[in-house]
């Protein structure tokens, strides 16, 4: 296990001076599975390949364990081969001519470990793997789920005090996706290993993360569990990013809005302080259609119905606008019909004019 502080990290393009890492801090625990997640150019990599030795930074400090690997004021930068962390990138970069237990023998090798400890090691974690089995062949004659396996063996032979993955499962189909989510998982439970995740999958994310760290333009938006991330998100970006369907933001001050008046109506009757907020931020799973739950309604026209299996996205729409929901069980309205839109007054999101997070969820009233 090890942990791992950055402190006050910047990283800046050669070229144009622009940042791609603007004063970040992350503390990292030992044995926490922390997801970097963001959109594509939000730093997320550049964070990772810094924390690896692939980068440098322009500014700040990195340490593993209470060590200094990085600090531009003192001049250290300790290689990334004696930093002591392992790496799987999203390309499985395997040796093309070498079998599976070549390529995973690649690294004991080049630290001279002897053969017979060599042999028990690849044994271990090809085992564990589920890939022993496949030792002697090329990756040409493996699937991209075993070739997966095979560079994460590569990896865990050394004994990393830090496993960072870079997007590993982006080439990879949605079955073997949620596989390979499980297998590290428990490699995370089994190992309680300090892992680094880079993904722009929030879904990913939520189901593998201990922590996640949402980034977006070079800048650490919220750092906090699963939960904390979805239930009380720290802005409007990380509330939009976040989310299986997008979240239903209301801007308070439109003229002749009748979202904005409903919404309004909603805060009025719930007690909520609203001093301050701009727009409200609802989820699409925390609105309730039809009659029988008591709060402000909306009167809304159905545009259209969407079978997801096991629930049913409805769209929405009042005026010029458009909501979405969605809904458990399959409404009992075609398209064209009214009806009745309630919410869930513990699931409000309130953003100031910056879009910062005002408050908690609700209050009860």
């Amino acid at each position: 296990m090890a942990s791992i502080s950055i402190r006050d990290v910047e990283k800046r393009y050669q070229r144009s001076g622009a940042p791609a890492i603007e004063g970040l801090d992350l503390e990292i625990g030992d044995g926490e599975f922390l997801c970097l997640l963001g959109p594509s150019g939000c730093g997320k990599t550049t964070t990772l390949r810094m924390i690896a030795g692939l980068e440098h930074p322009t500014r700040g400090e990195i340490a593993v364990n209470g060590r200094k690997i990085v600090s531009v004021a003192e001049g250290i930068f300790t290689p990334a081969e004696d930093r002591g962390l392992g790496l799987v990138f999203q390309s499985y970069a395997l040796w093309p001519h070498m079998t599976v237990e070549e390529n995973v023998a690649f690294g004991l090798k080049l630290k001279k470990v002897p053969a017979p400890e060599r042999d028990r090691i690849i044994g271990e974690v090809t085992e564990k793997l589920g890939i022993a089995r496949y030792r002697t062949r090329l990756p040409s004659q493996l699937s991209g789920g075993q070739q997966q396996r095979v560079a994460l063996a590569r990896m865990l032979a050394l004994k990393p005090e830090v496993i960072l993955l870079d997007e590993p499962l982006s080439n990879l189909d949605a079955k073997l996706r949620l596989e390979m989510r499980a297998e590290l998982k428990r490699i995370h439970r089994d190992m309680n290993a300090t892992i680094v995740f880079v993904t722009h999958d929030q879904w990913e994310a939520m189901t593998l993360a201990t922590t996640i760290a949402v980034m977006s333009e070079g800048e650490l938006q919220q750092l906090g569990t699963p939960d904390d991330i979805y239930e009380r998100p720290a802005n409007r970006f990380v509330a939009e990013f976040v989310g299986n369907l997008p979240i239903n933001i209301i801007d308070l001050s439109a003229q002749g809005s009748a979202l904005s008046r409903w919404m309004q109506a909603c805060l009025s009757e719930y007690r909520l302080d609203q001093a301050g907020a701009a727009t409200v931020g609802v989820r699409p799973e925390n609105l309730l259609l039809g009659a029988g739950h008591g709060g402000a309604a909306l009167e809304a026209t159905v545009q259209d119905v969407v079978p997801t299996g096991g629930s049913w996205i409805v769209e929405l729409t009042t005026g010029a606008e458009k909501i979405f929901a969605i809904a458990a069980q399959a409404p009992d309205a075609r398209i064209g019909d009214t009806l009745s839109l309630r919410v869930d007054r513990t699931r409000l999101h309130l953003f100031d004019m910056k879009g910062q997070r005002i408050g908690p969820a609700a209050h009860a009233a």
